[in-house]
């Protein structure tokens, strides 16, 4: 599969991937794919697997699994959920033409044309997902897959292996603002847990980008909020594409949103509601926060976000 091109998102929760995602989603050169691409399979087995949910990591497909278990593997709740059950599914609003059952008969065509790997059946979910999608509007000058996944950052080193042509984001939040936006959710994570998944992906993400500087890019959520189109468009150079004008606005399937929500905890992605989400905050959670995220907050230039 070295002719696929990938461009992954990974990002800490609540740290602006979704944002960044929805951000590329208007790209004329793009398959943007249309909600969280949950590629991760129950065969995930490792020190992470108990840290992060397995739908977010990079795929394990079992040695005498067929191309159809294969598919069925791929967790991909979003999407199976919205094509399947769709009066269950938070797009339910979104229109969305695509039959999974289609999808996977596709799905199945590629892999009986290039055989099964975790690169191939990889390409295969996402070229398969935009031949199904019957609403999709084409430009006709696609050139790069897209998809993000929460966290994928720690599986940054195996997609870049498996897939050749591949290129991962990162993408990095201050903490005080993710961890207010994490806090909103129904059963928010603990501080310490929280800091924990924070610092773990950032670690992962400043060793990679040492091991592959030309394909491993990180931006701030901070600096794609303040100036979308010339944060994003520096990358997308390097991937040879154009900084189109799209990138100066959030979209779903080319439609301009007025929010991310409920795409993600973010509704509007910007730099004086990002702050104000930090200040949302007490004095002793800025302080603990300061403490537990301390080794990066200068490599990322937070040290000075938000006073005490």
């Amino acid at each position: 599969m070295s002719d696929f091109r990938l461009l992954m998102i990974g990002a800490m929760y609540e740290n602006g991937g979704n944002t960044t995602h929805r951000f590329l989603d208007g790209h004329p050169e793009m398959f943007v794919y249309p909600f969280e691409s949950q590629i991760g399979t129950k065969y995930v087995n490792d020190m992470l697997s108990s840290l992060f949910p397995l739908k977010y990591r990079w795929p394990v497909f079992t040695l005498d699994a067929s191309p159809h278990s294969d598919y069925k593997a791929i967790i991909d709740e979003e999407g199976k959920v919205r094509a399947r059950t769709p009066h269950v599914s938070k797009f339910r609003h979104m229109p969305f033409s695509m039959n999974d059952d289609e999808r996977c008969e596709i799905y199945k065509q590629y892999i009986r044309e290039s055989g099964r790997s975790t690169a191939a059946n990889v390409s295969a979910f996402f070229r398969a997902t935009f031949d199904a999608w019957k609403d999709y509007r084409r430009s006709g000058r696609e050139k790069v897959y897209v998809g993000y996944s929460p966290i994928i950052t720690v599986d940054a080193d195996k997609i870049l292996r498996d897939l050749p042509s591949a290129h991962v984001l990162h993408v990095v939040r201050n903490p005080w603002s993710a961890f207010a936006d994490t806090s909103k959710r129904p059963v928010p994570m603990a501080l310490e847990n929280y800091l924990l998944g924070w610092t773990l992906n950032q670690y992962y993400a400043l060793l990679f980008k040492e091991q592959y500087p030309d394909r491993m890019h990180i931006v701030r959520a901070e600096d794609v909020m303040r100036d979308s189109k010339g944060t994003l468009g520096k990358v997308c150079d390097k991937l040879g594409l154009e900084a189109a004008d799209s990138l100066a606005r959030i979209s779903w399937n080319g439609g301009e949103l007025e929010q991310v929500y409920p795409w993600g905890t973010i509704r509007t992605p910007t730099p004086e509601a990002n702050l104000q989400t930090a200040r949302e905050l007490t004095p002793a959670q800025i302080s603990e926060i300061r403490l537990r995220a301390r080794q990066y907050l200068e490599t990322f230039d937070y040290k000075n976000f938000i006073e005490e």
